[in-house]
């Protein structure tokens, strides 16, 4: 049996490995530039995701949701350090906002699945152990049992509620979760009002002394690479014994050597399994970075004046720190006005009211 699980974790490392060597190059290049348009969605495709996003239905217990983690009003994330994870157990990680994540190139803090396809993404939200624990078989014969569902299932896909129409329409929603009438765009378009002058500082800071530019770049705000910031451990990771749990199953799963013995989150590493890569993780999009505190994969950085004192310090201490954090000597005016640009990349809210969520009915038999 252990010679199993061995063969299991080596062929999941090497599938990973070869996806990570396969997917196009990351990067969206050094200019900033406003957000595309997000891709049109079919109203009844994104409606129907609408209703699936906000179902406890979903989940393996029917208890959460994809909104418990990702709330509208807090920024579509939890607005803590660390996800609460599946009822029972504990996630050791930040969750990271849905919003703009049809653009990203990359998906989770370390990188394991290509953003390109996100049906790929909700499935994996949907059925890992730590987040939804729901079998693709087991929900939809829930859904065929609320006559509502069975009507929007139609309207959107032409067929019965099934796994892969559910994971195309909540893709759909996710691409109507973008980012609108944002002051930073506004002014790059030509509106040279659209910044304060205490945010056009912050943003010649940005490019220049600051040097954040050279990571948080493109349309997204994002180089899509990753890189070793030595941001502190979150000890709740290892002082919790249910994050501590899911820490050591998800190392385990993923084939992580010696995973008993971590101290620290891998990051990248789990991965590629290259000690070169351990420590790094994924750079996230600065876009709405005013609604989604804390920050970091572990949320040890609880508000914006921290992560820039963070940076101006010259980052943590860890492996494969990388060379581009040093000291950057910034003033108290300084940091007032990175920060006020920082808060310039937060547009309009972005809201979605969740729907009075369908009751089952019972069906005659021979009902279509």
């Amino acid at each position: 049996m252990d010679v199993v699980r061995v063969v299991r974790r080596r062929i999941l490392s090497g599938i990973l490995l070869m996806a990570w060597v396969l997917l196009p190059a990351a990067g969206w290049g050094a200019a900033l530039a406003p957000l595309p348009a997000p891709k049109a969605q079919k109203p009844a495709q994104a409606e129907l995701g609408r209703y699936l996003f906000f179902d406890p239905r979903m989940s393996g217990d029917g208890g959460i949701s994809c909104a418990t983690c990702h709330q509208p009003a807090k920024g579509w994330g939890d607005g803590q350090a660390l996800s609460a994870g599946y009822p029972g157990s504990k996630y050791f990680r930040n969750a990271q906002t849905l919003l703009n994540a049809a653009y990203n190139k990359r998906v989770f803090w370390d990188g394991r699945l290509s953003g390109a396809d996100l049906p790929t993404l909700v499935r994996d939200h949907l059925t890992e152990a730590h987040f939804m624990l729901v079998d693709g078989r087991l929900f939809p014969e829930r859904l065929k049992q609320v006559p509502a569902y069975v009507k929007k299932f139609k309207e959107a896909y032409g067929g019965e509620p099934s796994f892969g129409g559910a994971l195309k329409a909540i893709s759909a929603f996710l691409h109507t979760i973008a980012s609108r009438n944002v002051p930073f765009d506004n002014y790059l378009k030509g509106d040279k009002k659209a910044l304060s002058a205490e945010a056009q500082k912050g943003l010649a800071l940005f490019r220049g002394k600051a040097g954040c530019a050279g990571c948080h770049n493109g349309a997204l705000l994002s180089d899509g690479g990753f890189h070793a910031l030595g941001v502190p451990e979150n000890e709740q990771i290892f002082k919790d014994p249910l994050r501590h749990i899911t820490f050591r199953r998800f190392n385990k799963v993923i084939g992580v050597p010696n995973f008993m013995n971590l101290r620290a989150d891998p990051g990248l590493y789990v991965v590629t399994k290259r000690e070169s890569d351990r420590g790094k993780f994924r750079t996230p999009t600065l876009r709405e970075v005013a609604r989604t505190a804390p920050y970091m994969h572990n949320g040890a950085l609880a508000a914006l004046e921290d992560v820039v004192a963070f940076y101006d310090k010259g980052g943590g201490s860890g492996p494969n720190k990388s060379p581009l954090l040093k000291p950057l000597g910034l003033s108290a005016e300084e940091k007032k006005a990175l920060v006020a640009f920082l808060k310039s990349l937060s547009g309009e809210a972005v809201s979605a009211a969740a729907p009075k969520i369908p009751d089952y009915e019972l069906r005659k038999l021979g009902d279509n």
